[in-house]
């Protein structure tokens, strides 16, 4: 399996998982996540994906300084609809680190551990925010993605439409490939730049 060299330089995001500990998955209940194992389940690595992982970072080290955050309690809002725009890129990617769920999810063991319920879409709350919530001591982040600062290859542009139109060559689509992760790369390198974290 061959991808981009730099998905190997970005920290994980490590977690404790109490239903994970109960169900002997996990001795402790503590894993981790990779940026890799991210673009595995979104199937590609883009702007929007590397934006949910670093909001997803930032958001957890905010709420859980010094300490593994605990997945499952962890509730998140958008103020977009599910069906709006990237929310439901990136609400994909969240779910898959903190486990939080619309309806969807586990809805628990025994009365405990239930991950449904815990993400919510068209809050009303600031609409350039995804909001976290710790549900054991109520917490709150908002955190901020906004990528534009870092720009594309301005032979992007050329290159897709030439992969629209069909007449791009092999090497076309290998140098449109690279030029894109290019700038996810360079996005993770600025992410002090694109993520904004106010904790409220």
């Amino acid at each position: 399996m061959k991808y981009p060299d730099f998905f190997n330089t970005i920290n994980t995001i490590k977690v404790k998982d109490p239903l994970s500990q109960v169900l002997g998955a996990f001795e402790g209940g503590e894993y981790e996540f990779s940026y890799l194992d991210v673009v595995k389940a979104a199937g590609h690595s883009c702007p929007t994906v590397a934006g949910a992982y670093i909001m997803t970072d930032e958001a957890l080290n905010a709420l859980y300084p010094n300490e593994r955050a605990v997945r499952g309690n962890v509730k998140v809002e958008f103020e977009e609809s599910l069906e709006k725009g990237v929310a439901g890129v990136i609400g994909n990617v969240i779910s898959q680190i903190t486990g939080a769920t619309d309806k969807s999810g586990f809805k628990g063991l025994q009365g405990q551990f239930s991950r449904h319920s815990l993400m919510s879409f068209n809050k009303d709350i600031n609409s350039a925010s995804t909001r976290f919530t710790r549900v054991d001591n109520g917490a709150v982040v908002d955190v901020t993605y906004n990528p534009e600062p870092v720009k594309a290859n301005p032979q992007m542009m050329q290159l897709m439409n030439k992969l629209g139109s069909g007449e791009a060559t092999p090497e076309d689509v290998k140098a449109f490939g690279e030029m894109w992760q290019e700038r996810v790369q360079r996005i993770f390198e600025n992410r002090d730049v694109v993520v904004e974290v106010s904790e409220l």
